[in-house]
C-alpha cells in the first residue's frame, strides 16, 4: 500500500507533466487554418448547399417525393396560356413557393440526382449558418441567388472517352 507521502509526489509529479506537454504544444506553431479570417481551400466537387435554378424548374414534385427527410417544400398553381395561332389552350404549372429546409436536410443529394430538368445543382457554399431554427428554411430566392457560385463541371481525366450526349 502507498504511503501518503508517495500519493503526494505521484499527484506532483502528474500536474508537471501534464503542464510540460501543455507548454510543448504552445510553443509550437498552429496548423490548422484560422477559419474566419484564412478562407479554407474547398475541393472542387465540395457538397455546401443545394441551390436551385428556377427557370429549369418545371414543378414536377420528383425532389420532394424523393426526399428521405421531406424537407423540400413546393407550392405551385396552373396557368391557362392561349395558342398563338388556333388550337387548343396549353396549361402550364407556376412555381409560386420551393423551399428546402436546412435544419432537416441530410445533404444526401438525392434531390440533385432526381431532378431530371437540372434545376437543383451542389454549390460549394457553406456559410448560411442561422441563430434561430426557424430561419434555416430558406426560400426560392435565396437557393437561386447560391446558383451562381455553381462551378462548371471538371474537364475529362486524360484517355477519358465523352458521354454519349456530348459525342453526338
Amino acid at each position: 500500500m502507498a504511503t501518503t507521502e508517495q500519493k503526494r509526489q505521484g499527484i506532483g509529479q502528474g500536474l508537471l507533466q501534464g503542464l510540460s506537454v501543455t507548454l510543448k504544444t504552445m510553443l509550437r506553431p498552429a496548423v490548422t487554418q484560422q477559419y474566419p479570417h484564412v478562407k479554407p481551400n474547398l475541393p472542387p466537387r465540395t457538397r455546401g448547399v443545394i441551390a436551385l435554378k428556377e427557370a429549369n424548374c418545371t414543378v414536377c414534385y420528383k425532389c420532394s417525393r424523393e426526399c428521405p427527410d421531406w424537407c423540400i417544400y413546393i407550392e405551385a398553381h396552373k396557368e391557362t396560356h392561349e395558342p398563338a395561332s388556333g388550337g387548343r389552350a396549353r396549361s402550364a404549372k407556376v412555381l409560386d413557393r420551393f423551399a428546402i429546409d436546412y435544419a432537416l436536410c441530410m445533404y444526401c443529394g438525392i434531390c440533385v440526382e432526381a431532378c431530371p430538368f437540372d434545376a437543383l445543382f451542389w454549390s460549394p457554399e457553406f456559410e448560411y449558418a442561422e441563430y434561430e431554427i426557424g430561419k434555416l428554411t430558406h426560400e426560392k430566392e435565396r437557393l437561386e441567388q447560391w446558383t451562381y457560385t455553381v462551378l462548371p463541371p471538371p474537364e475529362l481525366e486524360e484517355g477519358a472517352e465523352p458521354p454519349a450526349e456530348a459525342a453526338s
